[in-house]
């Protein structure tokens, strides 16, 4: 499905009734959205672990301007304040009240910022390996300089550039460097199929890590997020260390950290089952 807002069209996909039978009643389920990280690449990477929400909460993906299936157009629209004013844009669209808000990685900046400037409109956040601000790139960088091999040295100088030159070098970046995203994945395994189904953008994190990230910092707005908030971080990730998300906690009022003991930056596939648990308790103590 698509909606045309404010300056673009917007790629959007639901999953689970929204309205379920409960007894003698019927029962509107709490709505969430999924916030993809990259930025560059989509929401494919929520599915299918995060379709087992779907039994309690109404999930909407949708894909960032000028990524996945969403509309391409100008190259410098591509920022985080785009992003953001779209996805309020995508809940009006919809008719929303508020809404439960789930950012991981790059999607985790953008809600944390979408919490601070709406706070009305966010009923539950939930901000996974992500970060504050900009940081965040100086200790990624040491953080591959020590951990990294040369070819993942070499590649990473391209993301802190911002110059990839289209999707395939983008695709090829994360088969080199899915060691350190991955704590459980091995140079020998075969690249995870969820790579291969994914839209990349070789423009949009050009942009993010070339241009505006270097900028990026909500820290001073933090406090203003009144939703309940679960951080989540992994202990062993190189690109947004736990740190951040241990001040992101200190800084949000009635806010919980979790940080996954066995996972780096993807706990997705590092510790599926726990973060699933994780967040399905989260919500139903929360509701």
């Amino acid at each position: 499905m698509r909606a045309k807002i404010r300056d673009t069209e917007i790629y959007f996909d639901v999953e689970g009734s929204g309205l379920v039978v409960d007894g003698d009643r019927m029962r509107e389920k709490p709505v969430a959205f999924l916030v993809h990280g990259g930025p560059g690449a989509d929401h494919t990477g929520f599915k299918p672990l995060f379709s087992r929400l779907s039994d309690r909460l109404q999930l909407v993906y949708f894909d960032h301007r000028g990524q996945g299936r969403s509309a391409r157009g100008d190259r410098s629209t591509y920022t985080l304040d785009n992003n953001v004013e779209d996805m309020e844009a995508l809940r009006q669209h919809l008719g929303l009240g508020p809404i439960v808000v789930i950012g991981g990685s790059y999607g985790g900046m953008v809600a944390l910022t979408y919490a601070s400037r709406y706070p009305q409109h966010v009923s539950h956040l939930i901000v996974m390996v992500t970060v504050p601000d900009f940081r965040f790139l100086e200790k990624a960088k040491q953080n591959v300089a020590e951990r990294g091999t040369a070819e993942q040295k070499a590649i990473a100088q391209t993301l802190w550039e911002g110059t990839f030159r289209d999707e395939e070098h983008l695709r090829e970046y994360f088969q080199i460097t899915r060691t350190l995203y991955s704590i459980t994945a091995k140079e020998e395994d075969p690249i995870p199929k969820s790579w291969n189904r994914a839209i990349l953008s070789a423009d949009a994190i050009n942009e993010a890590f070339g241009g505006f990230l270097r900028t990026y910092d909500v820290r001073s707005q933090l406090p203003q997020i009144t939703a309940p908030t679960l951080v989540i971080a992994g202990k062993h990730d190189w690109i947004c260390p736990p740190e951040f998300s241990e001040e992101i906690a200190d800084l949000i009022p009635n806010s919980d950290l979790r940080i996954f003991e066995n996972s780096g930056h993807a706990v997705r596939a590092d510790e599926p089952e726990a973060l699933l648990d994780v967040i399905a308790g989260f919500i139903v103590y929360k509701k």
